[in-house]
């Protein structure tokens, strides 16, 4: 398992230990059950009723992929880029082929194939480009299912409130002082299932992918530059090392928030290619270098 993950399920349920501990008379008031099938029902039900089924049965087979501790094997690439960059510029095709064969990346399988099979090198660009850009609107619409469900969490949580106090309105005219308590308590409860689902659960999820894809589009940007040299019959000494700086700087740029902003606007699909995101990539390393 993902240890960040895993550090935050435990720190969660702490906390509602904690919480449910001391300043709870009786913990298992906390425990109703008509009102989560109103909070997960509710937002099952919408989100069916936005998505098409098939979508929404294969983003949640992503919840394994959170959960557990995903690499990418970019050095991994990066060697196999080189030592078939190699082979490639002594002409030995036969010997490219073989090595293609033990490549595990998909994406930089197809690249160093189209390589080999002669296409321009800016037709592989827009291919390799067109990729990615599906990729990141695939992704996108993935997180963005699980921001909606987000949003839908906490409206029905209100709508198990408002149905809990509708209750508690006809219990007026008795005044049953603990009858009025029980059911003004148990009205807050779905509101507390809402907020508890959509922020511990649901836009923790939708963050993990998006901080997945964009890793995903760093490695397969360093992989159309790789496959660019290629084309060019660059020396494998210098590939090394421009993606070697290309993987040490790609962090400075998703993590810090003008960084972040700088690479949502260089992998817009209409904006930008992955080569832009490496002449900006370098121009930074120019510039500290200078």
């Amino acid at each position: 398992m993902n240890p960040s993950t895993l550090i935050g399920i435990v720190a969660s349920v702490l906390l509602l230990g904690v919480v449910l501990f001391f300043s709870a008379k009786d913990a298992a008031a906390f425990v109703d059950l008509p009102s989560l099938g109103i909070v997960v029902i509710g937002t099952m039900a919408a989100t069916f009723i936005s998505y098409p089924l098939s979508e929404v049965l294969r983003v949640f087979r992503l919840l394994g992929t959170v959960l557990r501790n995903e690499r990418l094997h970019t050095e991994q690439d990066i060697d196999d880029l080189i030592s078939i960059s190699r082979l490639w510029m002594k002409s030995d095709i036969r010997k490219v082929e073989e090595a293609l064969e033990n490549v595990s990346n998909p994406f930089l399988k197809t690249g160093v194939q189209l390589v080999i099979d002669r296409a321009p090198e800016q037709e592989i660009v827009d291919l390799m480009q067109w990729r990615v850009s599906r990729l990141r609107a695939r992704e996108r619409a993935e997180a963005q299912l699980f921001r909606t469900m987000a949003g839908f969490a906490p409206a029905f949580g209100m709508l198990g409130t408002l149905v809990g106090l509708v209750n508690l309105l006809f219990l007026l005219g008795d005044g049953d002082m603990a009858a009025i308590g029980q059911q003004m308590a148990l009205a807050l409860m779905t509101t507390f299932y809402g907020i508890l689902l959509a922020n511990l659960l649901l836009k923790p999820v939708a963050v993990k992918l998006e901080r997945r894809t964009e890793q995903r589009v760093i490695v397969m940007s360093m992989i159309m530059q790789g496959i660019s040299m290629m084309c060019q019959k660059r020396s494998p000494s210098l590939m090394r090392a421009t993606l070697n700086s290309f993987m040490e700087e790609h962090d400075d740029e998703i993590n810090d928030h003008q960084g972040r902003q700088a690479y949502q606007e260089l992998t817009e699909p209409d904006k930008a290619t992955g080569f832009q995101l490496w002449s900006k990539l370098k121009t930074k390393l120019q510039t500290r270098s200078s």
